[in-house]
C-alpha cells in the first residue's frame, strides 16, 4: 500500500510543477504589461477623473437696450354714458340690436309722444292768448296816451294801463316759457345716443312705464361706453414712483406730469408688446391705504379689440437706451446678501466677482457694475466650478432666450 501511493505522488508532482510554471509565467506578462501601461501615461477614464471638469465659458452680451418697469392694469372707457329718459311716459320702440356700435345722434328708444304733442299744443294756445291780451293792452294804453295829452283822462288811469302793458307782457314771456319746456319734453321723447361706441343691451322692454326726471328717480335704459380712443389705468408703487421723479430730477427722464411718454402694452394672451401709446395722466397724491399712485394711459383702438374692463399689462421706459451688460440669470450665485458671478482666469482658475444686478431684459439678466467686457463668464457648469480651483472653460456664447413654441 505504501509503495502504490508513493507511485501516485511520483505521477502528481511533474503535473503540479507545470502548473506552477504557467502561472509564473502569467503573472510576469501581466506586470510587463501594467509596467508599458505605466509608463505610456494614465488611462483616459483616470485622466478624466484626476483632470479639470469642463465649463462653459462666455463674455458678457453687450446690448443697447431701453430699460422697462411692467405694470398690470385695466383698460376704461374715455366716456361712459348711462342712458336715462328725461320724461315719463310708456316705451313705445327700441330702436337698436343689443351690443351694436352706435353713432352719435342715433335713435334709441322712443317714448309716446302723444301727450306731450297734446301739452305743447295747449300752451300754444295760452301763448296765443297772452298775446291777445299784450296786443289789447297796448292799444287801451294808446288811447290813454292821446286822452292824457288833452287832459281828458287821469293820470291814476293812465297809470293802470302802463301797468296792465308790463302785465300783460309777462305774460306773453310766461307763455313762451311754457311752450319752449314743451317742445324740450316732446324732444325728450326720442332718446338720441350721445356719443359713439358701443351700447350695452336694452335694460326695458316695449310698453313698459319709464320713470324720467332726476337720475336718481329715473329708469335705466342702457349703457354707452367709448371704444377709441381707450384709457388704461394702473397704480405703481410710492418706490418706483420716487425714482421716476428723482430721474427726472436728473434729467435722466422725462416728467411723467408733462405727458407724451411712449408706453407700451398687451393683453394677457400675448407675448409681444403690440399696443403704443403715451402716457397722459399722474395723480395728485398717493393713496395712503396701499401706497400707490394712480396712472393713465391712452391707447388708439380703431378695429375695437380693447374692451373696457380688460386686465392687460403695461411698461413704461426706466431709462433712456444704453449700452447695457447682459448675462444669462442662471449664472449668477447668491452669497449671504452678495450677488455673484464666477468667471474664469486665464490660467483656467475659478474667479468670483461680487456683481450689482438690475432687472431682466429679453430674458438676460442686466448687469449695472463687477464685470468686465473681457471676463469670461461661466454660462453652464457651474456645479463643477469652485473659486480658486482649476477647470477646463469650453467657449459658449449667450443669446437671448427664445420664446416656446405655441
Amino acid at each position: 500500500m505504501i509503495a502504490a501511493m508513493a507511485a501516485d505522488a511520483a505521477r502528481v508532482r511533474p503535473q503540479a510543477a507545470a502548473i506552477g510554471r504557467l502561472l509564473l509565467t502569467l503573472t510576469a506578462t501581466a506586470c510587463l504589461w501594467l509596467a508599458g501601461a505605466n509608463a505610456e501615461g494614465p488611462s483616459p477614464a483616470h485622466a478624466q477623473a484626476a483632470g479639470a471638469p469642463p465649463v462653459t465659458v462666455s463674455r458678457p452680451l453687450r446690448k443697447d437696450i431701453v430699460e422697462w418697469d411692467e405694470f398690470t392694469g385695466q383698460f376704461q372707457a374715455v366716456d361712459s354714458v348711462a342712458i336715462r329718459a328725461r320724461v315719463s311716459g310708456y316705451l313705445d320702440s327700441v330702436n337698436f340690436r343689443d351690443g351694436q356700435m352706435v353713432k352719435a345722434g342715433d335713435l334709441l328708444f322712443v317714448i309716446d309722444p302723444r301727450p306731450f304733442e297734446a301739452t305743447l299744443a295747449s300752451v300754444k294756445a295760452e301763448l296765443q292768448q297772452a298775446e291777445a291780451k299784450l296786443d289789447l293792452s297796448n292799444r287801451q294804453l294808446g288811447r290813454a296816451a292821446e286822452l292824457r295829452r288833452s287832459d281828458n283822462v287821469a293820470a291814476s288811469v293812465y297809470d293802470e294801463r302802463q301797468q296792465q302793458v308790463r302785465v300783460d307782457a309777462a305774460g306773453v314771456e310766461v307763455a313762451k316759457a311754457a311752450v319752449r319746456t314743451a317742445e324740450l319734453n316732446l324732444s325728450f321723447t326720442r332718446i338720441l345716443a350721445p356719443l359713439a361706441g358701443r351700447i350695452s343691451r336694452r335694460e326695458v322692454s316695449v310698453g313698459n312705464l319709464i320713470a324720467g326726471g332726476e337720475a336718481g328717480a329715473a329708469t335705466p335704459l342702457t349703457t354707452i361706453v367709448s371704444l377709441d380712443p381707450i384709457y388704461f389705468t394702473f397704480d405703481m408703487s410710492e418706490a418706483d414712483f420716487l425714482a421716476y421723479v428723482r430721474a427726472a430730477q436728473k434729467g435722466t427722464l422725462r416728467s411723467q406730469r408733462d405727458g407724451g411718454i411712449e408706453v407700451e402694452a398687451r393683453l394677457f394672451d400675448e407675448r409681444d408688446w403690440t399696443l403704443k401709446g403715451t402716457l397722459d395722466f399722474v395723480d395728485n397724491q398717493v393713496n395712503a391705504g396701499s401706497g400707490t399712485i394712480r396712472a393713465r394711459a391712452v391707447f388708439r383702438n380703431p378695429n375695437g379689440v380693447l374692451t373696457p374692463g380688460q386686465f392687460g399689462r403695461l411698461r413704461l421706459p426706466g431709462s433712456d437706451r444704453y449700452t447695457a451688460t447682459l448675462i444669462p440669470d442662471q449664472a449668477v450665485v447668491s452669497d449671504q446678501a452678495n450677488k455673484i458671478v464666477l468667471t474664469v482666469s486665464d490660467d483656467g482658475t475659478v474667479v468670483p466677482k461680487p456683481v450689482r444686478l438690475g432687472p431682466m431684459e429679453n430674458g438676460l439678466r442686466i448687469v449695472r457694475s463687477g464685470l468686465a467686457d473681457t471676463d469670461r463668464v461661466i454660462i453652464n457648469g457651474l456645479v463643477r466650478a469652485r473659486p480658486g480651483a482649476k477647470v477646463t472653460p469650453q467657449e459658449g456664447s449667450i443669446e437671448p432666450p427664445k420664446p416656446p413654441a405655441g
